[in-house]
């Protein structure tokens, strides 16, 4: 499958790079306003196929994305250290208004995968822009967040972070909600497991990785600037459950109703697959995990309907 990425910063770069080293896609065209940039890393990038998969990779302009079955927007300003990700929101959407237009000229059938914070927020707007299904304007929500917890609870447990099956609900933001609740470990509750192999979910501990969780691009923002590693590898997995209609359930952002807020995008588990998202499910939570759920969801209403698309 062809995808386009816009913006060749570090994010849409990374991306690229994780879908040639897991063949994610067929070809891959780097469209950035600095094309000497897009340019660069488009041949850096190629130069890691020969140890990955076979992907065409280039740089090009707009006109260049048709035919494309996915075009990921990793366009517009990089978070500042302190900065919430609610707090670019009025950066970000201007650049959008522009960029969105562009390519629905050009490759109007493409799902399109946003990852440019805050990312909910432009996710819904993307929709409104493109006016396309909300099944095919999924941004990556909270897929990062979810490996993040998978990542701590496997290493406090000693097990592999594929064998931790734990969710990460809401806002990709501060008011995400980790669900502790419907959290497990092969088939054993997160708790019970936790128990058997001696290494006991404590309140402490809990909550070192609830903060591991949500202050974690806080702390790497501080000490390097911003993120992209993770986030690159989380949407060439996305891009690979699309390309081979895999039907994975991924925790994406999408436009839909959540817990009674209606027509709002935030993260809950999804079935993605060739013709984007397909079905939504919703995790068995606590009641407490069910409000704070709702309240992200709400905070993420009251935000984009202050946004003039």
């Amino acid at each position: 499958m062809k995808v386009g990425i816009i913006g060749a910063g570090m994010v849409g770069s990374a991306a690229a790079f994780a879908c040639v080293m897991r063949g994610a896609a067929s070809r891959i065209v780097l469209v950035d306003l600095d094309t000497a940039r897009a340019r660069a890393e488009a041949e850096d990038i190629a130069h890691a196929v020969p140890f990955g998969h076979t992907v065409q990779v280039d740089a090009g302009d707009y006109d260049d994305l048709k035919g494309a079955g996915i075009v990921i927007l990793a366009c517009g300003v990089s978070q500042q250290p302190g900065e919430t990700r609610l707090e670019l929101l009025g950066r970000n959407a201007q650049v959008f208004r522009s960029v969105v237009g562009e390519v629905m000229r050009v490759c109007p059938d493409a799902i399109l995968l946003i990852a440019s914070n805050p990312v909910d927020i432009m996710t819904q707007i993307t929709r409104d822009l493109s006016g396309l299904p909300a099944s095919r304007v999924i941004g990556s929500g909270t897929i990062l967040d979810t490996a993040r917890f998978r990542w701590l609870l496997g290493r406090h447990l000693g097990i592999a972070p594929r064998s931790v099956h734990g969710y990460v609900l809401g806002e990709h933001g501060d008011s995400e909600v980790l669900a502790w609740s419907s959290a497990r470990a092969g088939s054993a509750s997160i708790t019970s497991f936790s128990q058997q192999v001696g290494r006991p979910l404590t309140t402490e501990t809990r909550a070192e990785i609830d903060t591991g969780v949500r202050r974690a691009a806080y702390t790497i923002i501080e000490g390097k600037g911003a993120t992209w590693y993770g986030i690159g590898a989380g949407l060439a997995r996305i891009v690979a459950a699309i390309a081979s209609d895999e039907q994975a359930v991924l925790t994406v952002s999408c436009v839909s109703d959540i817990l009674g807020v209606k027509t709002v995008a935030c993260s809950i588990p999804r079935i993605v697959g060739a013709r984007g998202v397909s079905m939504e499910l919703l995790p068995d939570l606590s009641p407490d995990e069910t409000e704070a759920l709702t309240a992200s969801a709400q905070l993420l209403k009251d935000t984009v309907t202050q946004v003039e698309v």
